[in-house]
């Protein structure tokens, strides 16, 4: 059997393909948004009419395989990843994974896993490597399965929400004023948020808190952590969520890492943990009859946190975290591409004095690290942005605590100091990489990270990401205009 076929015929899928049938059949819906996620995070895919859901579930649909790069050209104009005269994927649904749209309670979206063609010559029927979502899916079973380990994951996703001009261009300001943890500020934006709120929980959120950040209309609204894959799906649906509130409202929903110079920039700390144990809780909140499935209203609960302190001093996570946190510092400046993934994302790292991290050392909730034990039993990874793809980047976590747990790798003292501070006593300090340019370049040295994004993966990325390099260096901006138009005589 091909792993098309393995994945029609897991046991239990045919039980969950008549559940949503009836879900389908409860809640009216007409219409499926089959979707999955490309390079960049996008979320892409085909919209098919509910009379099709069994047959689409059997047999799939098919789609261009450039899709997994958004279908977008070089600067070359040659399509980044896969040419027109490549074959086409076919996406199966994930039935688990149905949830109805609360904006449009007639439509519903469900996630699919990617394959190669049945047709193709070589591995027809094989599990497209350039699928970030199936990738992670499987990355996370072999870790568990080697180690005995569930990686948790919380997010904690900054945007802004920007004006717009009549004719729909932005107007560069954001809706509110720049102060950070002001009520106030945040209440000028409570008909949005509430918006957001009351989609997220139809769809699933656990939604536990929320701030107004220190840019103009900057946001940011949490949920519970959970299993590292549901929480990328629900990062890749809250963006979803946001672009329709923006649409109601008018507004631009932002997640460009830095529209604005001289202000903070939206960052998307990513908080990690290992687990042993624990069991899947189905949240029903304030819901009679759940408008999804089961497994998207689904957290897990309970279990032994393996990044505990188990020594006397509370600020060490345990043997277990430690090793962990070796294989990220190890790889940090490949990871760096993940998480910092855009020309845009570097704007954060050089505009100095609004807390983005640029050294790649770790400490006990020390914010001038790129790394920091956030409290007792978890971490945060704190060079991540909003724009970066969170499957890449739990597949990127999981390759480096592999490494990290099997080679047993010492990620050195803590830095308990100011980096600034440390710098001045004499510390030698590393620095992440500065640019996207620089960050490819340690990625392609770094066989650990390029194998969380396995064969395809890795050439769409690398084609994608340098071709965005490269056109930004050959690209004219108003800076340069400003500073060497008049230059001579």
């Amino acid at each position: 059997m091909t792993d098309l076929d393995k994945h029609v015929a897991q046991p239990g899928r045919d039980k969950l393909v008549k559940q949503v049938r009836a879900k389908i059949n409860e809640l009216g819906i007409e219409y499926i948004y089959f979707q999955f996620i490309s390079v960049t995070g996008r979320v892409v895919g085909k919209g098919i009419p509910t009379d099709h859901w069994e047959r689409t579930c059997e047999k799939g649909f098919q789609l261009v395989y450039g899709a997994t790069a958004n279908l977008f050209v070089d600067r070359h104009g040659d399509y980044i990843g896969y040419g027109p005269e490549a074959k086409e994927l076919v996406g199966i649904p994930d039935p688990e994974t149905f949830c109805q749209l609360p904006w449009d309670k007639k439509i519903a979206r469900v996630y699919v896993t990617c394959f190669r063609n049945r047709e193709e010559r070589d591995s027809p029927g094989a599990h497209l490597t350039s699928d970030c979502r199936g990738n992670l899916r499987i990355h996370a079973q072999e870790f568990k399965k080697k180690h005995g380990y569930q990686l948790r994951v919380g997010t904690e996703p900054e945007m802004m929400w920007l004006t717009k001009n009549e004719d729909g261009s932005p107007t560069g300001k954001g809706f509110s004023k720049p102060y950070c943890y002001h009520i106030d500020q945040f209440e000028s934006l409570r008909p949005v948020f509430m918006q957001v709120f009351k989609y997220a929980r139809a769809m699933g959120f656990d939604m536990i808190q929320g701030d107004h950040e220190d840019a103009p209309g900057q946001l940011e609204l949490n949920w519970m952590y959970d299993d590292v894959l549901r929480n990328a799906d629900r990062l890749s649906t809250y963006r979803q969520i946001c672009a329709q509130v923006a649409r109601e409202f008018n507004l631009i929903a932002c997640f460009m890492t830095k529209p604005f110079m001289g202000v903070s920039a939206s960052g998307c700390h990513t908080n990690m943990s290992l687990w042993t144990g624990g069991k899947d809780v189905v949240n029903k909140l304030s819901h009679k009859s759940l408008p999804g499935m089961d497994e998207v209203f689904t957290y897990v609960e309970g279990g032994t946190n393996t990044f505990m302190p188990d020594t006397d001093d509370i600020q060490l996570p345990g043997k277990i975290g430690l090793k962990a946190i070796g294989g990220v510092m190890k790889h940090l400046g490949a990871l760096t591409a993940i998480g910092s993934s855009t020309v845009n994302s570097y704007r954060r790292l050089w505009d100095t004095g609004f807390w983005a991290p640029v050294y790649a050392d770790w400490g006990f909730q020390n914010r001038t690290c790129g790394l920091r034990v956030s409290a007792p039993g978890r971490f945060e990874y704190r060079s991540v942005d909003s724009m970066h793809n969170p499957y890449l980047m739990g597949s990127g976590l999981l390759k480096c605590f592999d490494d990290g747990i099997t080679n047993n790798i010492d990620p050195g003292k803590p830095e308990s100091r100011s980096m600034y501070e440390a710098q001045a006593a004499g510390k030698i300090v590393k620095k992440l990489p500065m640019s996207l340019g620089e960050a490819l370049n340690r990625l392609a040295e770094d066989e650990v990270i390029k194998s969380a994004m396995p064969d395809e993966m890795y050439k769409v990325f690398h084609w994608y990401k340098n071709d965005e390099w490269e056109k930004f260096l050959g690209a004219t901006t108003q800076w340069d205009l400003d500073t060497y138009l008049d230059c001579l005589p």
